[in-house]
């Protein structure tokens, strides 16, 4: 009768083993922390992957995804520093980066965070623009305002466990109201730079005009003055030629003849009909020439 009794209390014991094994267990995910809790408590939370051990009735297990999340922000009005009303339209990106933190404040339900990060974000816009002109705001749009708006943002929801990884502004408009009269103030202040710079370009070309004008009276005075320098030289070689063609009678009277010679052969070749007469001083030296040809 005993061996019966512990026979049937080792079966009970391995079928209530059996029936609670498969709740023993649990599994983490790589994209996920897994929190246990004891009694509603949190005992532990872990992010490593594989399969866990846990009491069945006593711990129980809350999943809370570490993916990146996308939450759309819904368009929103503010005021800039200069008191000009904008639309802003965000969407950032968000995950949960201390579980502990998310479960003991928003109990890991997602749509509070979503709530918490909106609110978060509205203000962060509000304040970032509220501290910058309209202009500014426009130039800032290009990554410098969102990163703004994701910085303040994290200071407001970190208590959550949640962080901010991205913020990006979708579109940045103006009120239906006054897109005109800002647009045509933005058009005149871009035709006001458009001529600041060609009026800047045409004082450089004149600049560089003048400068070429400058070299290029320089170049002419200097080959001028070499032209001249050039003809002198010339002329004192000429002058010594001739010089030299006279330093002896013999030469200056062949000379002389030479050149009575080619003027009379100009005088009869001169154009005309008929007989030419010459007349001719007897001192000439051509006079000298026939005279003593004759004689």
């Amino acid at each position: 009768m005993k061996n019966f009794v512990i026979k049937a209390s080792l079966i009970f014991v391995a079928v209530i083993i059996l029936m609670t094994l498969p709740f023993s267990f649990y599994v983490v995910d790589p994209n996920e922390y897994a929190a246990l809790f004891k009694f509603g408590k949190i005992v532990s939370v872990t992010d490593t992957p594989g399969i866990k051990y846990k009491v069945p009735g006593i711990h129980t297990v809350k999943y809370i995804s570490k993916k990146l999340h996308l939450y759309d922000i819904p368009r929103s009005g503010v005021i800039t520093k200069d008191k000009k009303s904008m639309i802003a339209d965000n969407y950032v990106t968000w995950k949960v980066t201390d579980p502990v933190k998310y479960i003991q404040s928003l109990n890991a339900i997602e749509a509070s965070a979503r709530e918490r990060i909106e609110a978060a974000v509205y203000n962060a816009t509000k304040n970032v623009i509220s501290s910058m002109t309209q202009d500014e705001v426009i130039e800032a749009r290009a990554g410098k305002l969102a990163f703004k708006i994701a910085e303040y943002s994290n200071s407001d929801i970190g208590i959550y466990g949640i962080s901010i990884i991205q913020t990006e502004v979708k579109a940045l408009d103006l009120p239906n109201d006054n897109k005109a009269a800002v647009y045509e103030r933005m058009i005149s202040e871009r035709q006001n730079i458009a001529a600041s710079y060609t009026a800047e370009g045409n004082s450089e070309a004149q600049k560089i005009r003048n400068k070429t004008d400058r070299e290029t009276a320089i170049k002419i005075a200097e080959a001028n003055q070499k032209a001249d320098i050039l003809i002198a030289e010339g002329e004192a070689e000429y002058m010594k030629i001739l010089q030299s063609a006279y330093d002896t009678p013999e030469k200056a009277e062949f000379y002389n003849f030479i050149r009575s010679l080619d003027a009379l052969k100009k005088s009869f070749s001169s154009e005309g009909k008929g007989e030419k007469i010459i007349i001719l001083d007897k001192n000439s030296e051509i006079g000298k020439i026939i005279n003593s040809v004759y004689n």
